[in-house]
């Protein structure tokens, strides 16, 4: 059995949690900066690193402090080292570092992204904790993930052997991004991505023709890329003259035409070999429509669809201590009882 802190700090969500090998995730505990960030129309790097000093020692005194725990059973502690804001990684690293002197810990760092990655795995393990690594190796492996994010956007694989190899990823806008900037040229608030699903409800997604990446097959471009949809959209409302009454139609149009680009390109890699499970995470993996067009997409191909939980797709400590569970070897070793920041450390 091993239980294990976990500390996550690497963009706005200040985050804490407690993951048991034998029981599951016990604590996660967040605290978002959304409502502040928005009075500035997304995140501002100093006011999220100093709502972190502020957040996280209350947090990690609260999780210690919670009825029934034990401090002494803590076996390790992690911390996200990586990718993130280098402001926002230092406080998460440094409350880590100062609790593993403290309580005499084992401390490792964590990416962030392969946290995101194994994320669809927690409701598997909490299932049957006792019996999850066997049913990992044997029923879930190759597997076949999709992490989407406002920072991210990542196709990659799990083989039989457990390690993790990236297959494609995006040249330059993330799909959470284009979400995100496209709601703000329709006049929606940040973040706008919520929004903008909310607006496309009812409206005609084939309506108006907005571009889905490459035009060449993905055999030949395997990588995603959402600048083009965001500049076209941009030329097209400029145009018109905004969006006037088909603003629904439009909405569900550009969400349409980000989630075709996710599909095609997802169904492409997961026609050419037989994995027996398909993982959706990330803050994008919220969107409905995208779940349903994927779960559809899954399905097809007699893929378990796993769809991370909707509390584990944006940023939090859960995931971060579930990576350093089931993949402890690509945990980063601590010298001096510190962590290396890695603000732009890759999935792979």
């Amino acid at each position: 059995m091993e239980t294990i802190f976990a500390i996550e700090s690497s963009c706005d969500e200040s985050a804490v949690a407690v993951f048991n090998s034998e029981i599951g995730v016990v604590s996660n505990m967040i605290h978002t900066q959304i409502d502040l960030h928005a009075l500035y129309g997304g995140v501002v790097p100093d006011l999220a690193s100093t709502e972190h000093l502020k957040k996280l020692p209350h947090l990690i005194g609260a999780a210690l402090n919670s009825d029934g725990f034990d401090i002494e059973k803590i076996d390790k502690i992690v911390a996200t080292s990586g990718p993130g804001l280098a402001n926002c990684l230092a406080i998460g690293i440094s409350c880590a570092s100062a609790l593993s002197i403290a309580l005499g810990k084992e401390l490792r760092g964590v990416n962030h992204l392969r946290g995101h990655a194994y994320s669809p795995f927690i409701s598997e393990h909490a299932k049957n904790p006792r019996d999850f690594k066997r049913r990992y190796l044997e029923e879930l492996l190759p597997h076949i993930g999709l992490l989407v994010s406002g920072g991210n956007s990542i196709l990659f694989e799990i083989g039989k052997d457990a390690k993790m190899s990236l297959i494609c990823e995006t040249l330059d806008d993330a799909a959470g991004e284009a979400l995100d900037k496209g709601a703000k040229l329709l006049g929606m608030a940040y973040p706008g991505a919520p929004m903008l699903e909310k607006t496309a409800l009812g409206g005609d997604k084939k309506k108006f023709d907005f571009p889905r990446g490459s035009n060449r097959p993905p055999s030949e471009d395997p990588d995603f890329s959402f600048s083009g949809l965001k500049t076209s959209l941009r030329y097209f409302l400029e145009k018109r003259g905004g969006a006037g009454e088909d603003l629904k139609d439009i909405c569900a149009s550009y969400q349409y035409a980000v989630v075709e680009q996710l599909r095609k390109r997802c169904e492409y890699f997961l026609s050419k070999k037989s994995y027996k499970s398909f993982g959706l995470s990330g803050g994008v993996a919220n969107n409905l429509t995208l779940r349903d067009a994927l779960e559809r997409m899954a399905k097809k191909y007699r893929a378990k669809f796993l769809p991370a939980e909707r509390k584990y797709c944006g940023d939090n400590a859960a995931m971060i201590a579930f990576a350093a569970y089931i993949d402890p070897d690509s945990c980063f070793k601590s010298e001096a009882n510190t962590l290396k920041l890695e603000p732009s450390r890759p999935l792979a």
